[in-house]
């Protein structure tokens, strides 16, 4: 096996999706570049997917944004069969889900799939624990086995205590974390999730996203969440898929949807969105001009900060980890002393990683008397974020 295939979990090739009679006319309107809104005008024919093309990786968040009619809902139905696609293949883990007879197709909506609806779909004469644990149930597991693994999920979710809860009973969130720890229950290796935060008020809504997250980061499934939300698709998605009358408009990393983006229309989605939540670190950082190393005498850099223009050096170890800051001041005063520079280091450096949200630095860039260092996980210096970078990127 490929090593793309070993890293992919669904393949969706040249899938297209019609409703209507006079599809062979649609179909040659679409072929000659013809659009949606003309062909359902011309033809009676819904183009609810054209030509779609994506590759989705297994262990990801892959989120499907567009506005209402894009056909991000009709695409996604597609990867359980619930909709049977015109034209093109869906394939999971390598096989294509149109070979698959009637009992595989059950089997792999039970075992491998799950899918999150935005209307929560609980059923209202079970409690909590009854409804987590119903698919366990159909798949004939003994009441002992699935309650137990229902109560697994309960609490990661964070629903202890309210098992035996009416679900009526429940906020909106409360009914949709219900919804997810169903979903999980069956430990499926994807997970459908569409619009199921949408319905929620906003403090509820960020509290989801980040549960969402630390669940995915924990199980390592595969999510596929359709939005119509920039921030949130920017917020979870490790892949972004923009989706325009049917067709795909680009697929990329948020950071480089937003610095290169495939055209206008994907230029004001990501208008729209609060760059504070989207770019990094990364994306902002900048080589210091003044840099020196621990070993290095005072004289050397004091020279180095001349040569800039700056009244401080970033200070490095040999291996490029940081080791602090060094001020002119404290140069001068080690060549008239003859110490070395590494006893005059400042150490208490503001430092972030390098996939921390401009968001979560504007406070530390505020309050930060130097440019905050950016460093890897061993340690080592890869740039320096200035107030000016903060404030430039949101621009």
């Amino acid at each position: 096996m490929s090593e793309k295939n070993q890293n992919t979990i669904i393949e969706v090739e040249h899938v297209s999706k019609l409703y209507g009679l006079n599809r062979q006319e649609a179909v040659r309107m679409m072929e000659a570049g013809g659009e949606k809104d003309e062909v359902h005008k011309k033809t009676g024919v819904t183009v609810g997917l054209w030509d779609i093309n994506l590759t989705i990786p297994k262990g990801k968040i892959f989120v499907i944004i567009g506005l209402s009619g894009s056909g991000k809902s009709t695409l996604v139905r597609c990867f359980n069969r619930l909709n049977r696609p015109s034209a093109g293949h869906v394939r999971f883990e390598g096989r294509d889900l149109a070979e698959f007879n009637k009992q595989e197709l059950l089997e792999f909506r039970r075992t491998k799939i799950s899918m999150v609806f935005q209307s929560f779909g609980l059923m209202s004469h079970r409690d909590v624990l009854g409804n987590v644990s119903y698919g366990l149930e159909v798949r004939g597991m003994s009441r002992e086995e699935r309650e137990r693994r229902a109560m697994e999920v309960i609490h990661m979710v964070g629903l202890d205590g309210w098992e035996k809860q009416n679900c009526g009973s429940l906020s909106g969130g409360m009914r949709q974390r219900v919804g997810i720890a169903r979903a999980l229950a069956n430990d499926p290796e994807v997970l459908l999730m569409d619009e199921p935060f949408s319905a929620l008020d906003p403090l509820v809504r960020r509290d989801m996203q980040f549960e969402l997250l630390q669940i995915q980061r924990k199980l390592g499934k595969t999510v596929i969440f359709i939005t119509h939300d920039i921030d949130e698709a920017f917020k979870l998605g490790d892949m972004v898929a923009i989706m325009r009358d049917g067709k795909i408009v680009q697929v990329d990393t948020p950071e480089e949807m937003s610095a290169h983006p495939a055209d206008e229309y994907v230029q004001a989605f990501i208008n729209s969105a609060d760059k504070a939540k989207v770019l990094t670190a990364r994306n902002i950082m900048i080589t210091p001009d003044a840099l020196v190393r621990e070993s290095d005498g005072a004289e050397r850099a004091i020279r180095v900060m001349s040569r800039n223009a700056l009244s401080t050096a970033y200070v490095v170890d040999d291996e490029l980890r940081l080791r602090g800051i060094l001020t002119i001041r404290d140069a001068l005063k080690a060549r008239q002393e003859g110490l070395t520079i590494a006893g005059m280091i400042q150490t208490d450096v503001p430092t972030t990683g390098p996939d921390t949200l401009v968001a979560d630095i504007m406070p530390i860039a505020a309050e930060a008397p130097y440019p905050i260092g950016v460093v890897d996980d061993d340690g080592q210096l890869m740039g320096i974020v200035t107030k000016a970078n903060v404030l430039s990127s949101l621009i």
